[in-house]
């Protein structure tokens, strides 16, 4: 029973991770585009909990989620967009068709490689403790924590540039 919640859950994750990135992709408003990606890093979260893992779930919502869109969300409402933009225009029939083929033919082709080559389950810990994750991150991967912090730095400096308004020409 447990087994059948399990991948009904990986599906709606798989689902909503796949979802939220077409959005993303295909959405003209970069406010849409901005629900597809909160959409899609939510869904990641949700597999790091089928992974037993729910400090990588919630790191994942709290830096993504709480950190990186909400600046990226008050980056787009900060600018003064025109009604001449690249989101006034309409949109073109053979540009949707050919990012529908670009998303489809990856998708197909992984599966097809997953479903000919099954890889070998491996034994993995039910749940890590939080003690050997922060060992992990503080002294066999230092460089991966650190640069947590330098996107979280390069989306504030972002959002900041973005918000000053250019006089003169100049920022």
């Amino acid at each position: 029973m447990m087994e059948t919640l399990a991948k009904i859950a990986f599906a709606v994750y798989t689902l909503l991770i796949l979802g939220g990135g077409c959005i993303a992709v295909g959405a003209h408003s970069l406010v849409r585009a901005m629900v597809g990606l909160i959409s899609s890093l939510l869904g990641v979260a949700g597999m790091y909990m089928l992974m037993a893992a729910p400090f990588m779930a919630f790191m994942q919502i709290l830096i993504y989620v709480g950190a990186v869109c909400v600046l990226i969300f008050f980056a787009i409402m900060l600018t003064q967009a025109d009604d001449h933009g690249v989101e006034a225009g309409s949109r073109r029939p053979a540009k949707s068709a050919l990012a529908a083929l670009t998303f489809i033919t990856p998708v197909f082709l992984i599966g097809f490689i997953l479903v000919k080559f099954q890889p070998a389950s491996i034994n993995i810990p039910v749940e890590v403790p939080l003690v050997q994750i922060g060992k992990g991150l503080l002294e066999d991967y230092p460089v991966a924590f650190e640069l947590i912090s330098v996107v979280l730095l390069a989306a504030m400096a972002g959002a900041v540039l973005l918000a000053f308004e250019k006089k003169g020409g100049k920022a």
